[in-house]
């Protein structure tokens, strides 16, 4: 099995590629590269200003961030590779998105202003001392690396207010394994498990 389905699309909760806990990037090549391509196209058009890889279904240590809200700058594009953050400091709340949960908002903690490091496409290391949305979506990205997403740090309060919101997700996933529109949840583990080895 190849460490990537044939053909990206940006999934949904709660498929389970999304609570995976990734695995590191192994090597950077041509294949890489088309695929961070792809995954910015998918982010684009999706409107959004980060997508994990785990959120096309790839189990990999890999993000790409565009925090100029979707104009396709080559200057304001950055990849992850690898991410790692060394450093967290303050706390501020603010409402968050995801593009597995499309149209689902809420008020998320976390810290204020983090260091991150990583790998560039280029193989070369980096560092980034990020505050503000700079900083979340940083956080947001590596949580999804991580199996989490950003419902999983909301308040019970606010997360009771859009309960209804993500069920529909849930039972919308159901009736796609149902209908065999998406294969039975065992099998989709097995598939994630298999690209993770690959």
């Amino acid at each position: 099995m190849s460490w990537r389905p044939e053909t990206l699309s940006i999934l949904n909760h709660p498929h389970p590629a999304l609570r995976f806990e990734s695995v590191p990037v192994p090597k950077i090549d041509a294949r890489l590269r088309e695929t961070v391509a792809e995954m910015f196209e998918l982010m684009y058009t999706a409107d959004g200003i980060g997508l994990a890889a785990n959120q096309v279904g790839i189990p990999r240590r890999l993000f790409v961030v565009n925090l100029s809200g979707g104009e396709r700058d080559p200057a304001e594009e950055f990849v992850f590779i690898n991410p790692t953050i060394t450093s967290r400091r303050g706390s501020a709340v603010a409402e968050e998105g995801c593009l597995s949960l499309p149209g689902v908002y809420g008020d998320v903690r976390r810290p204020e202003a983090i260091t991150v490091q990583a790998y560039g496409l280029d193989g070369q290391p980096f560092e980034m001392k990020l505050d503000d949305l700079p900083a979340r979506v940083v956080q947001h990205e590596t949580d999804h690396l991580d199996g989490r997403m950003f419902i999983d740090r909301m308040s019970e309060n606010d997360l009771a207010k859009i309960a209804a919101q993500v069920e529909e997700f849930e039972i919308e996933y159901a009736a796609q394994c149902e209908t065999g529109k998406l294969a039975e949840e065992p099998e989709l583990v097995r598939q994630v498990e298999a690209m993770a080895r690959a």
